[in-house]
């Protein structure tokens, strides 16, 4: 197995190409020391220092991740986040934020990012983040998966990372497919918020359950959406995933 200078395993793109990497703060000394943690892992990483050369930047690198600040000087994180997604629609966002409120966490996620942290932060926090969404987003194959799962009438190509209930296929951005592979992997099983946070986001979210239960309402929406339930949730213990009641 490939390693990093760090010893972690190597992660690339499916292609077997460097993984691509832009890191959007406008505080020079971070933003060198976090491109240099990137490079580190043997990545293709760029920085920009505002909103207007972060989105040239990425329409150049078109990056698999981006690390983004969330206060800029000509904008904030979440527009960037916007502009991003119509450059790179499954590009993965980290976002980086000195504020701590429950609402601006949410917000970052409602807004299509994928993770974040709160300054200070370690670089090992940054990096192992960076490493789970990109593993989550097809970037790296995990020997031991299976190509397809099947629950009742939802079925789960997990090569062609494409999911169809009753032969609809649905739409599922990173996170939400990891999520629902873990619970497809786990039927009929009660997993907890917090079985479901070191499993699914490959870190110690401590007491951010809350993150859960965000994306389970957007499974809901789209697993069950017009259908007989399939995710359901027990209380005080977790969420389970089974066939469909007739």
């Amino acid at each position: 197995m490939n390693t990093t200078r760090s010893g972690r395993p190597a992660l690339t793109r499916p292609d077997g190409t460097q993984l691509r990497v832009l890191v959007v703060d406008d505080d020079p000394d971070l933003a060198e020391v976090l491109t240099g943690a990137l490079r580190y892992e043997g990545w293709n990483v760029r920085a920009a220092a505002d909103g207007a050369s972060a989105l040239a930047a990425a329409r150049e690198l078109l990056p698999d991740a981006v690390v983004l600040d969330v206060m800029l000087p000509d904008t904030d994180g979440f527009a960037v986040l916007r502009s991003l997604h119509r450059v790179k629609p499954d590009v993965c966002v980290l976002f980086l934020t000195a504020r701590d409120a429950v609402e601006d966490r949410i917000a970052g996620i409602t807004a299509g990012g994928d993770d974040y942290v709160t300054k200070p932060f370690s670089l090992e926090e940054v990096v192992a983040r960076l490493r789970g969404l990109l593993r989550r987003a097809g970037m790296a194959r995990q020997q031991e998966e299976g190509p397809r799962l099947v629950v009742g009438s939802l079925t789960m190509d997990e090569e062609a990372r494409e999911v169809t209930r009753e032969g609809e296929l649905i739409e599922l951005s990173p996170t939400e497919f990891e999520l629902l592979r873990f619970l497809m992997r786990n039927p009929r099983r009660v997993l907890s918020k917090a079985q479901i946070l070191d499993r699914v986001w490959s870190y110690d979210f401590g007491g951010r359950a809350h993150v859960v239960e965000l994306y389970i309402s957007y499974l809901r929406k789209k697993v069950d959406a017009g259908r007989e339930p399939m995710i359901h949730t027990v209380r005080g213990a977790g969420y389970v995933l089974k066939p469909a009641a007739g």
